[in-house]
């Protein structure tokens, strides 16, 4: 029997050390706890860093900048929504008809972006729903087209269907005092006539 016991590894299989990881939870969940209690524009570098127990220098490292920071909450949120679009209950996950899946999709996307706003806005150009995001969300929607049999260009339209959910959109929408539930309905108005077309 050797008497020689193997070293720790450094690396998790991720590439990203143990230490760097729970570091990196460690932040994430600060910044997504604080984001909920206190308002994404009352969360500072220093607060979040505090919070976790982590220097400073730590956050700066991880994620660049407070924008870069909350990019990462916002994946967060945007992961477990995909989720719920890719495996998630009908009629916004599989097993509904397609077009009570497109109507369940748009009426979830705009109340997300609406709960989310602020930390999207935060997120700035590094927000996951930026180009990945955005690129789900239209492959979905085509996807969607397709299978209630709409012709034409299935991606340019699946994006014009998309852009009445920008947020910058919205919120001057609901700014002007256009009700949610009005702005929902407009939507899938839009989406029979593309359906209808």
């Amino acid at each position: 029997m050797s008497d020689h016991t193997p070293l720790p590894l450094l690396d998790e299989p991720g590439g990203e050390r143990a230490d760097a990881a729970r570091n990196r939870e460690a932040l994430l969940c600060a910044a997504r706890r604080m984001v909920g209690e206190r308002g994404v524009d009352c969360v500072t570098m220093e607060a979040v860093a505090a919070e976790a127990g982590v220097g400073k220098g730590t956050l700066f490292r991880r994620f660049g900048s407070r924008e870069g920071l909350m990019a990462a909450v916002l994946d967060f949120s945007e992961t477990a929504w995909q989720g719920a679009v890719i495996s998630g209950p009908p009629p916004l996950g599989p097993g509904a008809d397609p077009w009570d899946r497109l109507v369940a999709f748009g009426r979830s996307r705009l109340e997300t972006t609406l709960v989310h706003a602020d930390l999207i806005r935060a997120a700035g150009a590094g927000g996951s729903r930026s180009v990945g995001a955005h690129s789900f969300a239209v492959m979905h929607v085509r996807h969607l087209l397709d299978l209630l049999g709409v012709r034409g260009d299935l991606s340019l339209l699946a994006a014009a269907l998309m852009a009445p959910l920008d947020v910058a959109l919205l919120a001057q929408q609901r700014h002007d005092g256009v009700p949610v539930e009005r702005l929902a309905d407009v939507w899938v108005d839009l989406a029979d006539r593309v359906v209808r077309g």
